[in-house]
């Protein structure tokens, strides 16, 4: 009798949603993180606690107590573990869907050929052996790290956990990270994707 719920929940889970349901479980995951054990929600300290935590290191930014942040270890893996659920069991093997409008979009911006351009082919070992490959995930692996780095925050910690605690620095950093988002996508990214 389960078997069949289940089916059905995981073919639920299969169709799109409205990105607004995306929206506010994150949204709902900041005043929780704070009632159950007062954290706040951020993906890029994890990274410094992974560090600290595998490489033993001399720098003074490794040298704290990451023992006290371990919740946030278990839930980058269960983001990984996440990702790794909805890839290998809901994940669609149709052909992804361009909308009308988005075509006209980008029809604007001179892109017209939309082959090698699923993220599939673009984030893959072979798409790094490409300029554009290369380009997409060392040289924006890098500027996103920089970027963080230099924010004191990625956009999760600044954008959904900063702005609602009224973080003026937060506000800065999101407008920062809009107008970067903007320049990305209309000046750099047509020119990337041609390559």
């Amino acid at each position: 009798m389960r078997l069949p719920k289940l089916k059905i929940m995981l073919e639920l889970l299969k169709q799109p949603w409205h990105w607004s349901i995306a929206g506010l479980l994150i949204g709902l995951t900041v005043p929780l993180l704070y009632v159950i054990g007062n954290k706040p929600f951020g993906i890029s300290s994890s990274f410094r606690h992974m560090c600290a935590a595998c490489l033993p290191s001399s720098a003074s930014y490794f040298k704290y107590d990451w023992k006290n942040e371990k919740w946030n270890l278990f839930l980058i893996a269960g983001v990984v573990l996440g990702a790794a659920f909805a890839a290998n069991v809901l994940g669609n093997t149709e052909p992804i869907k361009i909308a009308d409008t988005t075509r006209a979009q980008l029809s604007q911006l001179n892109i017209t050929d939309f082959k090698g351009l699923d993220p599939t082919d673009i984030f893959s070992f072979s798409g790094l052996l490409t300029l554009r490959g290369f380009i997409m995930i060392v040289v924006g692996g890098f500027l996103v790290g920089f970027g963080t780095r230099y924010a004191g925050g990625c956009t999760s910690g600044h954008s959904i956990t900063g702005i609602s605690n009224f973080q003026v620095s937060s506000i800065v950093a999101t407008i920062c990270f809009m107008i970067g988002g903007f320049i990305m996508t209309n000046l750099l990214l047509p020119f990337i994707l041609k390559l």
